[in-house]
């Protein structure tokens, strides 16, 4: 064998030990990356449950009777005393 050739091999099972080596990186810093992945998946879907979740309270805060109460608060708004209400009677001229 040559020195040329030596030279060549040499560098030839250099190349291939750097491609092994950075093979076997790059399919660590995938796995790394798919990890961080499903942890943001997780984050997202404990985030639809919290925004669901809140979209029930603010559908509470907002019912008839919260409304009701925050329209009397804010406008002194109550309910007539039994002396204060007349009752009208309408007669209908029917056939």
């Amino acid at each position: 064998m040559t020195r040329s050739s030596q030279v060549s091999l040499a560098l030839l099972m250099v190349a291939v030990l750097v491609s092994a080596v950075s093979v076997s990186y790059v399919k660590y810093l995938t796995r790394a990356e798919f990890v961080r992945l499903q942890e943001a998946r997780a984050e997202r879907d404990a985030l639809d449950v919290e925004w669901g979740r809140l979209r029930l309270e603010e559908a509470s805060l907002t019912a008839h009777s919260r409304l009701e109460e925050r329209a009397r608060q804010a406008l002194g708004m109550h309910l007539p005393q039994a002396a204060d209400v007349r009752v009208l009677e309408v007669v209908t001229h029917g056939h």
